[in-house]
């Protein structure tokens, strides 16, 4: 589903799972695809995983939805008859295929990242507020005791975080993914310390990733207390793997022409894997 103007991609495919999980709990072929409005320097960027073989995943109630900020996004979807739920004024909720929500704000699209925040369940917001701005150092820039919710930020010209307190478990079903920051690579083995210091859960110590043909990236992945995993990779190599792929809408479109996944099932008489 792709809304509003200024999309970018960068698509790569891989032969076998990542070290880092980086493609969920599968060992597989897998590929990945970054969508964004921008540069990674200054955007926020998704990354889509796609694994070969695998054609349902169970969605939990961890990831509540992203909320970005175009007008134009909201006059496509019209256009298109993509399903619209008006929230408020100006605020309109939909999906994407899989189910993930998207809120849309109808207001004119910023020069700047049109991603306003990414909104995440918790069961203890006081818990979680204290993990990400005592340990991770984000800082609290908006609460609201009566809804439960608390907005947070590493700067205030960067795409939110929003943790909502759901009053239960948090349910991260198949389908869950992860939040990535870049950071200077000397902060990486700090991190890992201070979270062993704090008996924090490490799902990935600091590890070297190698990327054919590119930088060597390092990385450390945490787990909140809800279970979030967080990834925290090595700024300076991440800028050389982060550049944008002028040919990314291609290599994308012949991945996926190439695919054919579902012909071949049908014609084995098989099914697709369920997550």
């Amino acid at each position: 589903m792709c809304f509003c103007k200024k999309n970018i991609y960068i698509q790569k495919q891989f032969e076998e799972g990542c070290k880092a999980t980086y493609n969920g709990p599968y060992d597989g072929k897998w590929s990945k695809t970054m969508v964004g409005f921008g540069p990674e320097d200054d955007h926020f960027v998704a990354e889509l995983t796609y694994n070969y073989g695998v054609g349902e995943y169970r969605i939990g109630n961890d990831f509540l939805g992203l909320t970005l900020q175009s007008s134009q996004a909201v006059s496509n979807a019209k256009r298109l008859n993509w399903p619209l739920t008006q929230v408020e004024d100006s605020l309109y909720l939909t999906e994407a295929p899989g189910g993930y929500c998207f809120y849309l704000i109808d207001k004119e699209q910023p020069d700047c990242d049109p991603v306003q925040k990414v909104s995440l369940a918790v069961s203890d917001l006081q818990c979680s507020i204290h993990y990400w701005s005592a340990l991770l150092g984000m800082k609290v820039i908006e609460k609201n005791e009566d809804k439960k919710i608390a907005l947070m930020g590493f700067s205030d010209n960067q795409c939110k975080l929003e943790l909502q307190d759901i009053g239960g478990a948090v349910d991260h079903g198949t389908a869950f993914g992860r939040i990535a920051f870049a950071c200077p690579r000397d902060q990486l083995p700090d991190i890992e310390a201070l979270m062993k210091k704090e008996k924090q859960k490490i799902l990935t110590p600091l590890v070297s990733l190698d990327t054919p043909g590119k930088a060597m990236v390092e990385v450390v992945i945490l787990a909140d207390p809800d279970g979030h995993e967080i990834c925290f990779v090595g700024d300076e190599a991440f800028r050389q793997l982060s550049a944008m792929d002028p040919k990314g809408n291609e290599l994308l479109d012949e991945a996926m022409a190439a695919d054919k996944s579902d012909e071949w099932f049908a014609k084995h008489n098989k099914q697709k894997t369920s997550a």
